[in-house]
Order: C-alpha cells, then sequence, then structure tokens
C-alpha cells in the first residue's frame, strides 16, 4: 500500500516512516484497542530534514576528500584526466562521511549535489593554485624558462600545421587563402608572446577547474542517490 507525501507528494510506502525521497517524517497509523479505530501517532524525537545540510560536518567531510582530490587534479599529478573521475569519486566519497552522523541516513539528491559543489570548488582552488605556483617556480626559480618556451613553440607550430591542413582542404579562393595565412600569422604571434602564453596557460587551468566543479556536483548528486536507494532509516 502506498500513500502520498504531504511535502513533495510523491509516492511512499505506508510502512515508511519518512519519506524517501525528501526525507518527512511520515504518520503513523496504529489501532485503538478501545474502539478499533486507527489514530496518527508522530515519531518523538526531531528528524532532520533530508534537503538541509549542516554545514559543520559537511565542511570537514568535503575538506577531508578535496585536499587529495585537488592534488590528483593539478598539473603535478599522474593520473592526468582520470583525475576527473577521482573528483566525482571523492565528491559521492564526502557525502557519504558526512552522513555518517546523520539521521535520516541519507539527504536529497540537490542537498547531495550542494556538498559535491564544495568539494569541487576547495579542490579546483588548490588545483588552481599548485598548478600556478608550478608553473612560477619551474620559469623563475629553477630557471627553465628556456625549456618551457621551447616546448610551448613546438606545441603552437602543431597547432598552426593543423590548422593550415584544415582550412587547406577546404577549397577556397586565393583571397580567402591570404586572409587565412595572415588571421594565423597574427593567432601565432600573439600565441608566441609572454602574454599569449600565460593567458592560454591560465585559460587552460580555469577551464580544468570548470570541469572539477562539473564532476564534483555529479558525484555529490551519485552519492545521495545511492545513499537514498541501499539506505532506509530505522522505525
Amino acid at each position: 500500500m502506498e500513500t502520498t507525501c504531504t511535502r513533495c507528494h510523491q509516492a511512499t510506502d505506508a510502512e515508511s516512516c519518512y519519506c524517501p525521497h525528501c526525507g518527512l517524517p511520515q504518520l503513523l497509523y496504529a489501532a485503538d484497542g478501545a474502539n478499533g479505530q486507527a489514530t496518527p501517532e508522530r515519531l518523538n524525537e526531531p528528524v532532520r530534514d533530508a534537503s538541509t545540510i549542516d554545514w559543520k560536518p559537511a565542511m570537514r567531510a568535503s575538506l577531508s576528500l578535496a585536499v587529495p582530490a585537488g592534488l590528483l587534479s593539478s598539473s603535478l599529478s599522474p593520473v592526468g584526466i582520470l583525475g576527473l573521475f577521482w573528483m566525482a569519486g571523492a565528491a559521492a566519497w564526502a557525502v557519504l562521511l558526512y552522513m555518517r552522523s546523520q539521521r535520516p541516513a541519507w539527504i536529497t539528491i540537490g542537498a547531495g549535489a550542494r556538498i559535491g559543489l564544495v568539494t569541487g570548488l576547495l579542490a579546483a582552488w588548490l588545483a588552481f593554485a599548485i598548478s600556478g605556483a608550478t608553473l612560477f617556480v619551474q620559469r623563475f626559480v629553477l630557471h627553465q624558462s628556456s625549456q618551457m618556451d621551447a616546448e610551448w613553440k613546438t606545441r603552437v607550430n602543431m597547432s598552426q600545421e593543423m590548422a593550415q591542413e584544415w582550412t587547406g582542404g577546404m577549397g577556397s579562393s586565393d583571397a580567402a587563402h591570404a586572409e587565412a595565412v595572415a588571421l594565423r600569422a597574427q593567432v601565432q604571434a600573439w600565441m608566441m608572446s609572454s602574454w599569449g602564453h600565460a593567458g592560454i596557460e591560465t585559460f587552460g587551468i580555469a577551464v580544468n577547474s570548470f570541469f572539477l566543479l562539473f564532476f564534483a556536483a555529479g558525484g555529490g548528486a551519485l552519492g545521495a542517490r545511492l545513499l537514498a536507494r541501499r539506505r532506509r532509516p530505522e522505525v
């Protein structure tokens, strides 16, 4: 037998003490021995709303997972793009750690996504700081500027060659081809400049941080979803 939750209006098992979707305590009906009529009862113990977050323990859980996630997602990480998947797993893990001391022992998907987003923000800030500091140390402390510039020049030349092959196969007119060549020369000159190099490196780190936030929010939502399916409040 199913009933309807008074808050989210989703189908709920009549024997369940809490709504599996929003965590609202449900009415329990017990038969009265005197007249045989059912009387509603509520749980006397106060219960946390599953859509809200106690941020003090949530921040502790997020910080404990954000530090290793940020390290594995920075430019020093040997795992590369796999750091994004580690970020999603770390966010889900942060939700699980947070829910150990909470009742009901699960939260809504939106609340899980918020915890994951906070975990991602902390990890992205750490990854951005580590990546930027690494470039600074390599160039100005370890004096590897010549090697870094040579590698950057190789990357720029390869990208320009790919762009030339792509535009060359389009069969454009001579005027359009000449215009494309001039534009590529301007772009290459800007990319080879110090401002262009710094701007592109910063943009790449920022894009990586954005993807960290995206995967972290998804991981937190996934962790909340798994809790909602695997755990049920105790009667």
